[in-house]
């Protein structure tokens, strides 16, 4: 049998205890008993240390738990493999402990790059480059603006080289991540956050797209001008589940100036209930700001 992660935290906490008093005692629980049945599983003799109500850890008994440990090729009491990928806690004993792993993609973002100079054999080269990279490996002072963009068919098609992004000539071009795609996104735009610089979101204009970009900290929205977006902003594209997504636009639109570029858009989506999904967006785009600095970006 092997001890459970809720054993191994109460022998982890237990450790940390006994560092600064002799003896420590615990009433008999699920989890007790669950570390009481493995050392009599392993000959480890537990003497007066066990009665019928409670265990008593001591020094001498950890020890002997460590050792059964290393004999058994597990991790000592002492590591922590909550957070580790599974090739670190391999490094540290033959156990992997799924439930607390750090999943694969938990640092890795989607970006999309400008083609590579150099041909790669075997693949017919495109105008953009599509990277699944560990965020990490990001060096954010390269770029002058972080493009979020929320649907991956949008992302796959999107091209940056548009007016809207003119004064930004190197954007960082992300997929915002779904449950198989960009684990790390919200670490890159939480970094990102301090660098106090242009941060746009292009996602479908509706109640949760907005939601998800002042989530995200988001300076701006990439958004067809306000005429066109009127003009093809229907129901349909505002599912009723939304709704509970409105009351925070509510109060943010009621803290913005009344001339703010963003309040005849939310009078779009929040009076007469209208939205308009990204793949309908068309051309061109301007860049919208969120909050009240910044202002619109203007069109050639």
């Amino acid at each position: 049998m092997n001890l459970s992660s809720r054993a191994r935290l109460l022998l982890r906490a237990a450790g940390q205890t006994l560092r600064r008093t002799p003896r420590l005692e615990k009433r008999r629980s699920q989890v007790v008993n669950e570390v009481v049945a493995w050392c009599q599983a392993h000959d480890i003799e537990l003497g007066p240390r066990l009665t019928h109500a409670r265990l008593a850890f001591d020094p001498e008994l950890l020890d002997r738990i460590d050792e059964t440990l290393a004999a058994l090729g597990e991790p000592a009491i002492a590591a922590e493999l909550s957070g580790l990928t599974t090739a670190e806690q391999a490094q540290l004993g033959n156990r992997e402990v799924k439930s607390v792993r750090e999943k694969p993609r938990d640092r890795r973002v989607l970006a999309s790059f400008p083609a590579s100079v150099e041909q790669r054999p075997g693949l017919v080269s495109g105008p953009r480059d599509v990277l699944d990279i560990d965020w990490r490996s990001l060096d954010l002072e390269a770029f002058d603006a972080l493009v979020q963009v929320e649907n991956l068919d949008g992302f796959y098609a999107f091209a940056p080289s548009i007016p809207a992004l003119a004064d930004w000539p190197s954007p960082l071009v992300l997929y915002r991540g779904d449950r198989h795609y960009g684990g790390a996104f919200a670490r890159v735009a939480a970094a990102w956050a301090k660098r106090a610089t242009p941060h746009l979101y292009l996602g479908d204009f509706d109640a949760k797209g907005l939601s998800i970009a002042l989530a995200s900290r988001a300076t701006h929205l990439l958004l067809p001008p306000l005429e066109d977006l009127a003009e093809r902003a229907n129901a349909a594209h505002l599912p009723p589940e939304q709704q509970r997504y409105q009351p925070a636009l509510h109060d943010h639109a009621a803290r913005l100036s009344a001339d703010h570029p963003l309040v005849d858009y939310l009078d779009i989506l929040l009076r007469e209930q209208r939205g308009l999904r990204q793949q309908w967006f068309g051309e061109p785009l301007q860049a919208v700001p969120l909050g009240e600095s910044g202002k619109v970006k203007p069109l050639p």
